[in-house]
């Protein structure tokens, strides 16, 4: 069990009172100036838990006729949870991404920001790992498929063949639900890019 440090209690302690999250940033100024190293490790490790168990890393494909090959990429990191403080208190740490609520009460937190998603949610978990082998898995997919995007590789054939088949292995499982399947995305394999997609497994 963590002993959680003085800040990360005064920050919970200031969202449930409905204060003003700006309290929090005064709290964790130290966190502002090198923001990943200064992260407490309780807090670090509680949002790695958190994540374990309410976390998920997505790739959408969005059609697109504006966009070249006619599709759209999309990676997103959400958390979804019906306690919007401890959301608002991860997206404090984060310093990205937004927070939205579903008329049923559950609420968002979701980065989908490439950069984002490279310069601090990647980050964060590579420092603060998960505990489960699953999640492990699907945060390298996701992880390489970032890097990919950030690198502008999702633009070039290429590029959006690599991550439509390491797509097909990000969360597999029951429940899994996919809009559009692996023939409707690309119509010619590469026999270089399944090889390198099986190399990860």
């Amino acid at each position: 069990m963590f002993k959680y440090s003085l800040e990360f209690i005064q920050a919970v302690k200031i969202l449930k009172r409905g204060q003003s999250a700006g309290k929090i940033s005064v709290i964790m100024c130290a966190m502002n100036e090198n923001w990943l190293t200064n992260i407490k490790p309780d807090i670090g490790n509680y949002i790695a838990g958190f994540t374990d168990g309410e976390g998920s890393f997505n790739i959408s494909m969005i059609k697109r006729r504006d966009y070249v090959g006619k599709w759209k990429v999309l990676a997103s990191f959400n958390i979804s949870q019906k306690d919007r403080v401890i959301l608002t208190f991860i997206k404090n740490i984060f310093e990205c991404g937004t927070l939205r609520e579903r008329s049923d009460g559950v609420v968002y937190f979701e980065v989908t920001k490439t950069d984002s998603l490279k310069e601090k949610v990647i980050p964060f978990f590579n420092r603060f790992n998960f505990l489960s082998a699953n999640k492990k898995k699907n945060f390298l997919i996701f992880s390489k498929i970032v890097n990919l995007m950030a690198n502008k590789e999702h633009l070039t054939k290429e590029g959006f063949n690599k991550i439509v088949h390491l797509r097909e292995i990000l969360n597999e499982g029951k429940g899994r639900k996919r809009k559009y399947n692996l023939k409707e995305l690309i119509t010619e394999k590469s026999s270089e890019t399944i090889r390198k997609t099986d190399s990860i497994q």
